[in-house]
């Protein structure tokens, strides 16, 4: 996750320009309209340098304010104009810097309103002191959004890095096989090779003095081959089913602890089952089992979104599989590997899997996979 979002210099520059206005009218800090409308302008266009220069944006902003105040441009107001600052300073990690800037420019509030201006102890405690409320509440949901998103990333690698480790054990297992298959096919070919040519030998010299030895040595060399060929034939059959037979056997069971994982990394994740699982086969439980766990892999990762559900409908030709959020839709720019490999993995099956924005928001991907196939 980037320090700073992407999208937040144009969510903070339009909420500076509209709050501003609007806080020193609701205040009654608006002295001067003109003046007030620079100031918004102003921290508004610094926050399109807030992603690279978090710390220099806020004290630009922070002394900017001070100025205003202490000038009597504006009536009201010591850190809260500067707030989209300050949130950007927490969401890039320097919490203690954003608090101690913070305390910083409210204790020279304080002192200016109560000091210098000689204003009432209860119009400093009803400005100043519910401006540090404030300002202590927007940092903490800073902080706490912040947390959120470094601990969904957190899961979402964790579900990644599973994924490729069943990958890498699929690989090895697959290696592994074929190293039995080629050891066995080794041992039947050239024991049955042996074999018969004993036969053979016996066969040919005893052609003509013991045609019957002859003909006991040429029918056991028959019967050597017959199961030779029986053995060949179901290693064969093993290397044409090797791709299935080594692929891990995680399937539906896993499903909740799927589900699990991503409630832990604070997204709301219901699943809902319709039919009998139990006659789902093995290839299309496994299916359906890395089309859910990439589906919740992208949602935590790219979506942004607070809920995500999770259908399967089991019926006695097919198997549906439907994983809808309430994102942004995000992933829905480029396709990239995780759906891509959805995608084939549910063809292969002959099945088909689309992916994309829902009607109401959000992203929606849905499978549909013959139990035929």
């Amino acid at each position: 996750m980037e320090a700073v979002p992407q999208s937040l210099p144009w969510v903070a520059a339009t909420l500076t320009l509209v709050g501003v206005p609007a806080g020193l009218a609701i205040t009654g800090g608006n002295v001067q309209g003109v003046m007030t409308a620079c100031l918004a302008i102003a921290l508004a266009l610094l926050m399109f340098a807030v992603r690279r220069w978090p710390l220099t944006v806020l004290v630009v902003s922070v002394l900017s304010v001070i100025a205003f105040r202490t000038s009597v441009l504006i009536g009201t107001g010591w850190a809260w104009p500067a707030t989209a600052a300050f949130v950007a300073l927490a969401l890039a990690g320097r919490i203690r810097t954003a608090v101690v800037a913070g305390a910083i420019t409210i204790a020279y509030g304080f002192v200016w309103d109560w000091v210098v201006e000689q204003k009432s102890t209860d119009w400093v405690l009803g400005h100043v002191g519910g401006e540090t409320l404030f300002l202590a509440a927007v940092i903490a949901a800073a902080v706490a959004y912040r947390n959120t998103r470094r601990w969904q990333d957190e899961v979402a690698a964790r579900l990644q890095q599973s994924l490729h480790e069943q990958e890498l054990e699929a690989l090895r297992r697959r290696a592994e096989e074929r190293v039995g298959i080629a050891r066995d096919l080794h041992d039947v070919v050239s024991h049955t090779l042996a074999v018969v040519g004993v036969h053979l030998n016996v066969a040919l010299d005893a052609f003509d003095d013991e045609p019957g030895e002859a003909r006991d040595a040429l029918r056991l060399a028959q019967d050597v081959r017959g199961r030779a060929m029986t053995d060949l034939k179901s290693l064969v059959d093993v290397l044409r089913e090797g791709d299935r037979i080594a692929t891990p056997a995680a399937g539906l069971e896993g499903l909740a602890g799927l589900a699990d994982q991503v409630r832990a990394a604070g997204v709301d994740v219901t699943v809902t089952e319709l039919g009998d699982r139990s006659e789902v086969p093995a290839p299309v439980a496994t299916a359906v089992y890395r089309v859910v766990q990439e589906s919740l892999t992208n949602t935590v990762r790219h979506a942004g979104a607070t809920r995500v559900a999770v259908s399967l409908h089991y019926t006695a030709v097919n198997v549906t599989v439907e994983v809808t959020d309430d994102g942004g839709g995000k992933t829905t720019t480029t396709e990239g590997h995780g759906i891509m490999g959805m995608r084939e993995r549910v063809a292969a099956l002959g099945g088909a899997l689309t992916a994309g924005p829902g009607p109401g928001g959000g992203f929606t991907v849905r499978a549909l996979i013959p139990i035929a196939a």
